[in-house]
């Protein structure tokens, strides 16, 4: 991954608030860092003007990001990359130095951003309005002017009363019964659906109500005040809802529909691959993670594995960070990204002479909680670096491990109000299990508090030589692991993790194989040769298909990651005796089951004559050849009839 191409580095200490040691800054970071100025923005803005005019030039003052931006354009240059080095560095009251994470905050910075991954969405401005009579018909009234509005009301008797051709807006009665889609396809269903009719002298008459209907419409504005009709209804686009009883909220979400009209780019957050998906086999069901996680509904199965829609998905990462397998992996920014942005800082801050730093994960809630603290309190030690994830769920296990075992001696993450926290939390103790409690979840909602926390926690340091895993997640996993726990063979885990071994019961197993034929990893195998069932812990994704389809329920689960080199191997689980052929010698069958199947068929009145319960002692070939050699064998039926053909017929009528 190659670094963007910044020379020069601008620096400013805010009106001296701040230190910047420039020369240590360039020595660090290889860039060419002039003293700082102290009022960069304003009476400084020349020498953002000739950084900008020259080129290849870094400035360190993100918080006003406009006023840069508007010079650039003055100069009718691109606009400078920015990093903010003063409310995630320069302020603080830690009076250690701030050089490494400053340096680890820059190499950060300096990173090319992954493209974004977008689709066209078009609202042609078809609203459907719901909610009482009143606060609706007042709400379409008001949005005629910009959108196309359709109201759905209960009852014939709330239609105003007026010329119906003189309205702007257009009037449905109706029940709602649900929902589906997203902005630009909504799909509604209604019962009571009564048509108005435009003929007719005094109150508009209605046909009969009817089930069943359905509307379709870009936008929908809920006021009806009660159960919203999607889940995690304020990330579906296109769906605004408002109590009618409030006129800010009201009049915000009609602000808010007036503007949902054009096209609009919807990002798409993940990358799905079907094909690696152990969702289920055979019409058995087996790993349903994403689907338990996923709030917005967005994620449904689809035969052997799961589907994802973009339209309805609103990015919170919680799959990617679940999923076993790697078949929906998040990708806004990818999974690739976001390891190397921690590698690169850690190894930044290290090679700046710093040590044990400690990595805090924030969303933008929590970055503006570490912007609080630095204006008005004590700020971050010297030695937390934040790293700031579009979203929080997505930052996982294995790119927590993979932190650590990059040489951050500590991984604390922040989750904002909007962040699925049991999915974070289920995420942060498989990581804590894994890397021996240095992993924090911090349920903070202060920033006076969250100083204090990281200013009085002081981490084990790391012991461990940094390594930077490089894979799937699963082998950054393992790989971060075996560095983080040099002397462990094993280590217990969590119920639920998606690293375990496979238990089989011998004296229930009948070495049937269902369980392999459904392996969607292929962790469980069978010998051609022998009558066997292998395991290969390193692929097993605990999806639970081959404990729900074994007939004996000979299978349970065992949580586990193990660091041992047989995890990497296949082990025997369960072996028989095979049985051997009577008439050829070949192997086939187990001992155990051929002998249990002729005990139970030994009275049938089907195997009591001659030799017929031998052939279950038999190869196929060998039953195949004793049947057609026996007594009463529909094989021997004589020569089947010759067919008779038109020749036939015309040579009979000739000999007549």
């Amino acid at each position: 991954m190659e670094a963007k191409i910044v020379k020069q580095l601008i620096t400013c200490t805010c009106s001296g608030t701040m230190t910047v040691d420039s020369d240590a800054l360039s020595r660090a970071t290889g860039l060419d860092v002039a003293p700082a100025c102290s009022a960069l923005c304003t009476r400084e803005i020349e020498t953002a003007a000739k950084g900008l005019t020259h080129g290849e030039t870094m400035i360190a003052c993100q918080q006003e990001a406009r006023v840069f931006a508007e010079l650039a354009d003055e100069l009718n240059v691109d606009p400078a990359p920015l990093v903010d080095l003063r409310d995630r560095a320069g302020w603080t009251a830690d009076e250690s130095s701030t050089l490494p994470k400053m340096a680890a905050l820059l190499a950060e910075a300096r990173l090319p951003a992954a493209p974004e991954k977008t689709m066209d969405v078009t609202s042609e401005g078809l609203c459907l309005v719901l909610g009482p009579a009143e606060a609706a018909l007042s709400a379409a009234e008001a949005l005629s002017a910009y959108l196309s509005v359709t109201v759905v009301l209960d009852s014939p008797d709330d239609v105003p009363p007026g010329d119906p051709e003189r309205r702007g807006y257009d009037i449905t009665i109706g029940r709602v019964r649900g929902a589906t889609g997203a902005l630009g396809g909504f799909r509604v269903r209604l019962d009571a659906v009564q048509e108005l009719s435009p003929a007719g002298r005094g109150m508009q008459d209605t046909s009969a109500p009817r089930d069943g209907g359905q509307a379709a419409c870009d936008i929908i504005l809920d006021l009806r005040g009660t159960t919203p009709l999607f889940p995690a209804h304020e990330k579906r686009e296109g769906y605004l809802r408002a109590d009618p009883t409030h006129p800010p909220a009201l009049a915000a979400a009609m602000v808010a529909a007036s503007h949902l009209v054009g096209t609009f780019e919807q990002t798409l957050y993940v990358r799905a691959e079907p094909a690696l998906c152990a969702h289920s086999r055979a019409g058995q069901t087996g790993c349903t993670r994403c689907l338990d996680l996923c709030p917005t509904g967005a994620i449904l199965p689809a035969g052997d594995h799961v589907t994802v829609d973009p339209m309805i998905c609103a990015g919170c990462g919680a799959c990617s960070s679940a999923c076993p397998s790697g078949a929906i992996s998040y990708d806004a920014p990818p999974v690739a990204t976001t390891l190397s942005r921690v590698q690169t800082m850690a190894r930044a801050y290290l090679a700046a002479g710093g040590s044990d730093p400690r990595l805090l994960v924030v969303d933008a809630h929590g970055a503006e909680m570490i912007r609080l603290a630095a204006r008005y309190g004590d700020g971050l030690p010297a030695d937390v670096v934040p790293l700031e994830m579009p979203a929080l769920a997505a930052f996982g296990h294995a790119e927590t491990l993979a932190a650590l075992a990059a040489g951050f001696a500590e991984v604390a993450i922040l989750p904002g109000p909007k962040a699925d926290l049991d999915a974070i939390a289920a995420q942060t103790a498989l990581a804590a299990a894994i890397a021996d409690g240095r992993v924090l979840l911090l349920d903070l909602a202060d920033p006076d508090a969250l100083s204090q926390t990281l200013f009085t926690g002081v981490p084990k340091p790391a012991t461990h030589s940094p390594v930077r895993p490089l894979g799937t997640r699963r082998q950054v996993t393992r790989q971060a692991a075996r560095a983080l726990n040099p002397d462990t063979a094993q280590i217990p885990l969590p119920d639920g993790a998606p690293y375990g071994a496979v238990l089989v019961d011998t004296d229930a197993c009948t070495l049937c194989l269902s369980c392999v034929s459904l392996c969607p990893s292929g962790a469980l195998g069978d010998n051609p040769d022998l009558p066997q069932l292998r395991f290969q812990e390193d692929a097993c994704l605990q999806c639970g298909l081959c404990a729900h389809i074994c007939p004996e329920d000979a299978i349970t689960y065992a949580p586990r990651l193990d660091l041992s080199p047989q995890a990497l191997e296949q082990v025997v689980l369960n072996e028989e005796e095979p049985f051997a052929c009577i008439e050829c010698g070949t192997l086939f069958g187990v001992k155990s089951t051929v002998e249990r199947v002729m005990d139970k068929l030994a009275g049938h009145s089907m195997f009591a004559q001659g030799d017929a319960l031998k052939m279950i002692q038999m190869c196929d070939d060998c039953r195949v050849n004793a049947q057609y050699h026996s007594q009463n064998n529909p094989f021997t039926v004589g020569e089947r009839p010759k067919p008779r053909t038109t020749d036939d017929y015309l040579t009979k009528r000739r000999d007549h």
